[in-house]
């Protein structure tokens, strides 16, 4: 995602948020002008200290004026007293509606993975993300409106001071702060690409220890890696950016910070042939050093960094993420042997990338399944295994080229039990975090079913699949399921049993096995291959491509399909991975 978008997208729900609390922004401004005037009597009360009173000989006056700069401290703390009851109506409302969207994006995630739905960590990071925002939008407010209040009253004291004053202090602050904001937008884009750069980093490395185990045992240790190591090189590449630009604002900060004091200082003489008074130059020194210039440095710092942080971080709340895989496939595949008349699926051309700056997870696929065809999808981690299967299930929509089921349109096609143009159109798609709900038995294996099954159709299904055995412990048909208590295998088997009895004639497995041992996994897959109709598995053991009429094996540079048999010659990769499963026995 672009960090243009990202701003556009913030800012949008900032004016929103803004729109309604005018009343609350009011009370701020009213404070602040206090604040406004302890910066003004700071500077102005030096000047006439000086002047009017120990230049001039007259010490009670100097003295009296600096017990105007006192009483001017005195009010500024006033106002800040009053700036923080006035921040609260402001940033307890952002929480507040943050923590209300974290708990909706909870709740989404509990629905879509119900075997998660007791996960209390997913809510902990939500609300710790809100009070990242909380405080970033708190500072954020205190040192913007310090800014902008100080620097209107040190600009107001220069000028009753002596308007040439500006004259000399205006270029040198402008310059500066129109350097650090050329950088601010591109130093944000680099900081957004670096955290996603390192969160995909830190969930491909999660995703290879969880499958450690088969990745040794197939020997995909080198295909596995490649994708860490191109993000590891990515992240290097940002870093070295993201460094670049922090020296461009380090120098932006610098000229502002700095050179208007050395302009002033070296002025001075041009000033005081001009007649500017000895009090007017000091007291415009006294609003650069102690007013303008601390305030400056402190908004700069605090919008290159809590700034950034806070853009992110509300960018997550208005934006889902989509998990991605990070390969390349390419070329081209027939129907195989198995296949029946009729064509069941049917890519060409098919190019997939998730963004449009992404590097591309399918890239010129052709592939054609016939209609009762078994095919099962092979290939490292993250080589766009899950992408093919969506496309398939018209979940996402290709980047360039066709993919129809049953020669419609796959995005036109409805999702099983859902009245569609015909039944012909229709799939199953089991994903590896298989769906159970709350209900019986009953109705968790026949809800693909668009009508009423015999009580002896579920009873052959259970059968078929080896489930029987679940089913009678969880209490018959009429049990009560409780996804909770259900082991993630379990939940698999009743996911299974239910595609068995639909009636779509195409399924797809994505890895819905993988929690099963493989004598049961086994049993399923010759199960569900032998009911009428087309099977696509995403598999998860070799021994499970072995049982497929044809293997489809993406190995990140180009598709090669074949049967089990003939592939060993054809692909390096399908011959390491089967070479190394038969040596484990």
């Amino acid at each position: 995602m672009s960090g243009d978008g990202s701003w556009r997208r913030v800012s949008l729900e900032g004016r929103r948020f803004l729109r309604g609390r005018y009343r609350s922004l009011r009370r701020l401004a009213l404070w602040s002008l206090l604040e406004s005037a302890h910066t003004f009597l700071g500077g102005y009360a030096v000047a006439r200290a000086l002047d009017d009173g120990f230049l001039a000989g007259r010490t009670g006056t100097g003295l009296g004026w600096l017990a105007v700069a006192g009483a001017g401290a005195l009010l500024g703390a006033l106002a800040l007293r009053g700036v923080f009851g006035g921040l609260a109506d402001l940033v307890e409302p952002l929480r507040d509606g943050l923590v209300r969207r974290s708990v909706r994006q909870a709740i989404g995630r509990a629905v879509a993975d119900p075997g998660r739905a007791g996960d209390a960590g997913v809510v902990s990071r939500l609300t710790q993300q809100t009070e990242m925002a909380r405080d970033s939008f708190a500072g954020l407010v205190l040192v913007a409106r310090s800014f902008v209040f100080t620097a209107l009253g040190a600009l107001l004291g220069l000028a009753a001071l002596d308007p040439v004053l500006l004259v000399l202090v205006l270029p040198a602050l402008l310059l500066g702060a129109a350097g650090f904001l050329a950088t601010l937008r591109p130093m944000a884009r680099v900081q957004r690409a670096a955290l996603d750069a390192d969160e995909a980093l830190s969930g491909r490395a999660g995703e290879l220890a969880a499958g450690l185990r088969d990745v040794v045992a197939c020997g995909g240790g080198a295909s596995a890696g490649a994708p860490v190591e191109r993000l590891i090189a990515e992240q290097e590449r940002l870093t070295g950016r993201l460094a670049r630009w922090s020296a461009l604002r380090t120098l932006a900060l610098g000229v502002a910070g700095r050179l208007p004091v050395v302009a002033l200082l070296a002025g001075t003489p041009w000033l005081l042939g001009r007649g500017v008074s000895a009090g007017a130059v000091a007291g415009a020194l006294t609003y650069l050093v102690q007013s303008l210039l601390p305030a400056l440095d402190a908004l700069m710092t605090a919008v290159g960094a809590a700034g950034t942080r806070l853009l992110v971080v509300l960018d997550r709340f208005c934006t889902p993420q989509s998990d991605s895989d990070s390969a390349t496939t390419a070329p081209a595949v027939a129907p195989g042997p198995g296949a029946g008349s009729g064509v069941a699926v049917e890519l060409r051309g098919v190019w997939f990338a998730y963004g449009p700056r992404a590097q591309p997870v399918i890239d010129g696929l052709d592939l054609t399944v016939g209609a009762g065809e078994h095919l099962a999808v092979v290939g490292p981690s993250g080589i766009g295994k899950s992408t093919l299967t969506a496309l398939i299930a018209g979940l996402l929509p290709p980047g360039g080229g066709t993919v129809r089921v049953a020669g419609a349109p796959a995005r036109g096609v409805t999702a099983q039990g859902v009245t569609g143009p015909g039944p012909d159109l229709r799939r199953t798609l089991l994903p590896q975090q298989a769906y159970v709900f709350t209900g019986t038995v009953r109705e968790n294996l026949t809800h693909l079913c668009p009508g009423p099954v015999s009580g002896a159709e579920v009873e052959r299904a259970t059968a078929a699949l080896g489930s029987d055995g679940l089913v009678d412990r969880l209490g018959g048909l009429d049990g009560a399921v409780d996804p909770a208590r259900l082991s993630p295998g379990e939940r698999q088997h009743l996911a299974l049993t239910a595609a068995y009895l639909s009636p779509a004639p195409l399924l797809l497995l994505d890895e819905a096995t993988c929690h099963l041992d493989l004598r049961t996994e086994e049993r399923a897959e010759r199960a569900l291959a032998a009911r009428p109709g087309t099977l696509v598995v995403v598999a998860h053991r070799i021994s499970s491509a072995a049982r497929a009429d044809r293997v489809l094996v993406l190995d990140g540079t180009r598709a090669v399909c074949g049967t089990h048999a003939e592939l060993p010659a054809r692909s390096p990769l399908y011959r390491d991975l089967v070479g190394l499963w038969n040596a484990r026995g």
